[in-house]
């Protein structure tokens, strides 16, 4: 059995070190699990769960962007919301050395380095909403203006219709 301190992610400790209230849920699984999968198996309404999406501009600078999880990035609603004139996704296989998280596991919060976060402004319907807490297995629950207090974080129209 896992001792509590050996639970705590780079993003539960930024919150801790902020003492902004958040909650923290963890569950067994044996992989990465789509965001849809994890919202069932927590019993949440996917709305509520925000998957963490980290792109690269034209300009070469980095974006993180939240969306909910059983919906896709619109590109070009996120290069507009980011000012940039195009964004793509980065590969997977540079996600860990960029952020210090992987694929499904990835949180806004306690990156290796911040980025400019852009959330789909659907999360101001929330009280609270769900999203990674820095690794496979973990999501916090926090309320979207408390998570802004954290990263440098943007609501804007990012989904596709």
């Amino acid at each position: 059995m896992a001792k509590e301190h050996d639970k705590k992610t780079n993003a539960i400790r930024e919150l801790d070190a902020a003492k902004l209230p958040y909650q923290s849920r963890f569950f067994e699984t044996d992989g990465a699990l789509s965001g849809v999968e994890v919202a069932q198996k927590l019993g949440l309404d996917p709305d509520r769960v925000f998957k963490t999406l980290v792109t690269q501009g034209k300009s070469g600078q980095y974006r993180v962007f939240m969306i909910p999880v059983a919906c896709e990035l619109d590109l070009k609603k996120a290069a507009v919301a980011s000012g940039e004139k195009a964004v793509s996704m980065i590969k997977s296989k540079e996600l860990l050395p960029l952020t210090g998280y992987v694929h499904g596991g990835c949180s806004p919060i306690g990156m290796k380095k911040p980025f400019p976060t852009y959330i789909d402004e659907t999360a101001e319907l929330h009280d609270t909403i769900f999203f990674s807490g820095g690794r496979i297995g973990c999501q916090l629950e926090m309320a979207p203006k408390d998570l802004q207090s954290i990263v440098s974080l943007s609501f804007a129209d990012l989904t596709c219709i």
